[in-house]
């Protein structure tokens, strides 16, 4: 039998029996390495060499930073600051559950963990004030998905490792695809709400919004702190990392003092768990995508998928719903790794600009996010609120309407990922 189809096919049962992603990665392509005898003591250093990379060591220290900034408080300061700002206009919380995830997106790099921190905050706010629990479920998981858009986001430092594009020029590139995800759904969200009749809080005073404005002052400034020493050639996406978590810590053991010395070693676990996953996922993905190379599958699904079209506009949406699809059932850094190799070939022959396609590809991954059936922020949102996966996966479609309709407009629209880019003087196409 073909090997390809061996190594995909296996994949695929593993997948359908409820197998662990990463351990049907790994456990696939060292069966099919040993069977088609490819090497076995090869398994090792490919392993290590997958995460023995540098700008790798961003995404541990990006998701203790999240956690940290996140145990101090920052998500509650920025939702009551934005809550005040917005009033009781219809739809306030909604408007205000949007603004804060874009927001929070841009410290924690994570999907499920901005999902988790803000709808911890946020769902039982809307709930008190009449909101539909499925409603403020699925809006708080489709915003939540912006944070592997917008800069520091996880997923394009591992689009960047694979592809070897600048790091900081495809953080530069996230910022108006971010902001476009985020006005995306503040339109259906708002219509929505302001037929149901959901509303906000009171307006805010000026001393309550001041008082708020300090209280929220440290969260305000941690985006500009690290991506603005990244921007300005400071330090590098590894180094704005570790500058996150000295930042964290010394807003919460400093500054707010909600953080004590038994609380770090509590988030240092945490962190430590959640990296595992990311770096165990990237390794054995990693080793897959090297078995599936080796046996020279990459080379007929790319050649197969060329020969599909000569239209580059046709085949950019054959791609995209490929990639949708696929976003539904396997998680981002494992897309990345299985299909990058497949579509680079499809990069170079059609001329597609590769900070772009990368800034396209996080967009629309981030809407599997919260695409059953594998949706790791519906699932968490869904278990905050205590309600149906099947009512807040209905009320999740305008929200996934809405996000197609921006992926659309960053699709036809390259220069919403290049032109920031080139303004900070990251990138020349």
């Amino acid at each position: 039998m073909e090997p390809g189809l061996v190594l995909f096919g296996l994949f695929l049962l593993l997948l359908l029996l409820g197998v662990p992603i990463a351990v049907a990665l790994g456990s696939v392509a060292c069966l099919v390495i040993w069977f088609y005898d490819q090497g076995v003591l090869a398994i090792s250093p490919i392993f290590y060499a997958n995460i023995a990379k540098f700008p790798l060591l961003a995404i541990p220290f990006f998701i203790m930073a999240g956690l940290i900034l996140e145990r101090c408080g920052i998500s509650r300061r920025l939702v009551n600051l934005a809550g005040l700002l917005v009033g009781p206009m219809p739809g306030g919380l909604a408007l205000v559950a949007v603004l804060v995830c874009v927001f929070f997106g841009g410290v924690s790099g994570s999907g499920p963990a901005d999902a988790a921190a803000m709808g911890a905050v946020l769902i039982p706010a809307m709930t008190a004030k009449g909101y539909d629990r499925a409603f403020s479920a699925g809006l708080v998981a489709s915003a939540g998905s912006t944070a592997i858009i917008v800069p520091p986001s996880i997923a394009l430092i591992i689009y960047g490792v694979i592809t070897e594009v600048s790091v900081p020029a495809l953080f530069a590139g996230g910022i108006l695809p971010g902001l476009v995800a985020g006005l995306s759904l503040i339109v259906p969200a708002v219509i929505i709400s302001k037929r149901r009749g959901y509303g906000g809080h009171q307006w805010g005073t000026p001393a309550e919004i001041w008082r708020a404005f300090k209280q929220a002052i440290w969260g305000l400034l941690a985006p500009v702190v690290i991506l603005g020493g990244l921007y300005g050639g400071v330090f590098t996406p590894t180094e704005a990392a570790m500058v996150a978590v000295v930042y964290g810590l010394v807003v919460g053991m400093v500054i707010h003092g909600t953080l004590s010395w038994r609380d770090l070693y509590a988030l240092m676990l945490d962190a430590a768990v959640a990296s595992a996953v990311v770096m165990l996922i990237v390794a054995f993905a990693g080793l897959f995508a090297w078995t599936a190379d080796a046996l020279s599958s990459i080379d007929r699904l790319a050649g197969f998928m060329l020969g599909l079209s000569d239209n580059g506009l046709v085949m950019i949406l054959v791609v995209n719903l490929f990639l949708l699809l696929a976003g539904m059932l396997i998680d981002a850094i494992s897309i990345f790794y299985l299909f990058l190799p497949i579509l680079m070939p499809l990069m170079s022959h059609f001329g597609w600009d590769p900070l772009w396609f990368g800034v396209v590809m996080c967009f629309n991954l981030a809407i599997g996010q919260f695409t059953p059936p594998v949706a790791v922020n519906l699932y968490i949102t869904t278990s905050l609120a205590g309600a149906r996966l099947e009512r807040v996966s209905l009320a999740v479609l305008p929200f996934f309407l809405a996000m197609a309709a921006g992926l659309c407009l960053v699709i036809f629209w390259p220069e919403l990922a290049t032109a920031p880019a080139e303004w900070f003087g990251l990138y020349q196409p």
